[in-house]
């Protein structure tokens, strides 16, 4: 569109206007309404300002349609602010100016003053008592108070969902208000909605670089996404637009204190002083509970520190915690799972490291994954370990001394004496004590065993195990003795040891048992259960 030379008299502004209004019409007709709503905005708004530049260039301000009219052309290129100052000083200069009171109302509206707004439409309703535009833009203004008014309540509630929907409702009525923008921002931030949050206050800061709240919630999101050095250059930003904004000033603060406690936390860790580094973590948790991103790495580290002190109880709801405030933290749920697994806790460990592969799904995962279904498969076995009451990485030496004493201890002739139910018990336990040996005592079977193979597909069927035979084979071994219907012994020694003992008083051979009975690892304990034997049967007859 060419533009041609202005109109040479202030009477023809109208007439030019009407115009290039007519030429939008007349496109329109042409063109058909679908490719015309297409350029509807540019159009329009290009009138607006010719308009406008007319108006400025010939009108004298001497009157209050000019201000008026003015106040027209700069709410149509939506500068509200600009717009209200002509608006005033058209009824300033006309207090009877019915258009000038209706868009000073509609200006105020659209910035978000209800109040202002209320008050120039009740004066248009005066001097124009059907005047039904202005009648249903004081319904939005009483809508606009309601809004407000249940937000600020529901912010009190920390309700900021609602908060974000009366904003929202709100903005429909006062599309520029910055002041409705900026609580709607900082309710998303508060809702961890932090790219929305920061989308509003960059548009606000596009408009007004100067705008202290923008800058106060921009900072404020960056300190929740854990960039506290970011954060910190926002909040001190604010505070120079302005030196009284009380949350730039608390924020800054707190983010000050959060990340030097942190980092005292961190440098003890690192040098290896894990209670300082507990006290300095658990004293960061208590600055900021709103900051979710960050406690959530305080709580992992608390964790880390926690499963350093041999605490693995307290290091698994550390993690827990963790991952209840951010729920995609990989950290949290792989310390957990380390945690879990040497706790033998391996169903809760296979959970944990199946979420980590399936949000990343790299080889180091994979494997861990696989290691913790081994071990799960492993703990649904017996645990042969634990029966003979000995650790994984025990010596030859140390299984044989650790059956000796368990198989001592639950053979079914030193509880001959006991209860039905009480022999049952000891005889299971006396087989488990057999075939635990029989496998921990070969190197082949332990191997395949420790790496959570079947046994039974090697042929061994673990139910074809005679204990008996097992405890006979051991105890015949050179420096042992065996059990042979009765009692065999080996060594007369033994012998008339027993019938020194029988020849005692009852008192003294008591006393003679607990002390031969106090030394389990050595060739005396074995005699001592059957001297006990022994003397109980002569004395009874």
């Amino acid at each position: 569109m060419e533009c041609h030379s202005l109109p040479s008299h202030p009477a023809d502004i109208l007439m030019s206007f009407s115009l290039l209004v007519a030429v939008f019409i007349q496109g329109e007709i042409k063109h058909g309404p679908e490719l015309c709503r297409q350029h509807q905005s540019i159009t329009l708004t290009w009138c607006s300002r010719t308009f406008y530049e007319m108006l400025n260039f010939y009108w004298s301000p001497k009157n209050a349609s000019y201000y008026g009219n003015r106040a027209a052309t700069l709410m149509m290129l939506s500068k509200y602010r600009e717009g209200l100052e002509d608006a005033q000083q058209a009824v300033r200069l006309d207090d009877t100016f019915v258009k000038g009171h209706q868009r000073e109302g509609k200006c105020h509206l659209s910035l978000g003053n209800a109040m202002a707004a209320t008050r120039c439409l009740q004066k248009v309703l005066e001097l124009e008592p059907n005047n039904e535009p202005a009648r249903q833009d004081l319904k939005n203004a009483a809508a606009l108070l309601q809004y407000e008014r249940i937000a600020e309540e529901d912010f009190e509630k920390r309700d900021f969902r609602k908060v974000v929907f009366c904003m929202d409702r709100a903005l429909e009525l006062a599309p520029v208000c910055h002041r409705f923008k900026i609580l709607k921002a900082e309710c998303l931030t508060l809702l961890g909605r932090y790219p929305d949050a920061q989308s509003v206050a960059s548009d606000i800061l596009r408009v007004d670089s100067t705008n202290a709240d923008a800058l106060y919630v921009r900072g404020l999101c960056l300190y929740y996404e854990d960039c506290i050095e970011k954060a910190v250059q926002f909040f001190v930003q604010a505070l120079k637009m302005f030196p009284d904004h009380q949350k730039a000033r608390l924020a800054c603060r707190n983010a000050k204190a959060l990340k030097a406690k942190k980092d005292e936390g961190n440098q003890a860790f690192k040098d290896g002083n894990y209670e300082l580094a507990y006290k300095l973590y658990s004293e960061a948790l208590c600055i900021d509970p709103n900051n979710i991103k960050t406690n959530a790495k305080l709580y992992c580290n608390r964790g880390t520190v926690n499963a350093k002190l041999k605490k693995l109880d307290e290091a698994i709801e550390d993690c827990t915690n963790a991952i209840k405030l951010d729920d995609t933290y990989i950290k949290a749920y792989m310390r957990r799972a380390h945690c879990y697994t040497d706790t033998e806790q391996y169903e809760e460990a296979v959970r944990d490291y199946e979420k980590v592969y399936q949000t990343e799904s790299t080889k180091e995962h994979k494997q861990l994954l696989k290691n913790a279904q081994l071990e799960l498969k492993k703990s649904k076995r017996k645990d042969y370990y634990k029966i003979l009451g000995v650790d994984k990485n025990a010596s030859e030496d140390e299984i044989k001394k650790a059956y000796r004493k368990r198989a001592l201890m639950h053979h079914p002739d030193r509880h001959s004496g006991a209860t039905a139910e009480v022999q049952k018990e000891e005889e299971k336990k006396f087989k488990e004590v057999g075939e635990a040996f029989t496998i921990l005592s070969d190197p082949k079977k332990k191997t395949r065993y420790d790496s959570g193979q079947d046994l039974e597909e090697d042929g061994i069927n673990m139910g074809d195990f005679d204990a008996n035979n097992i405890f006979k084979a051991f105890f015949s071994s050179p420096g042992g003795f065996s059990f042979e219907g009765k009692i065999l012994w080996k060594s007369v020694f033994v012998w008339r040891i027993i019938l020194c003992i029988i020849q005692l008083p009852p008192f003294i051979y008591g006393k003679t048992f607990r002390f031969l009975g106090s030394f389990p690892f050595s060739p005396v304990a074995p005699c001592s259960i059957l001297i006990r034997d022994l003397v109980f049967r002569t004395h009874s007859r």
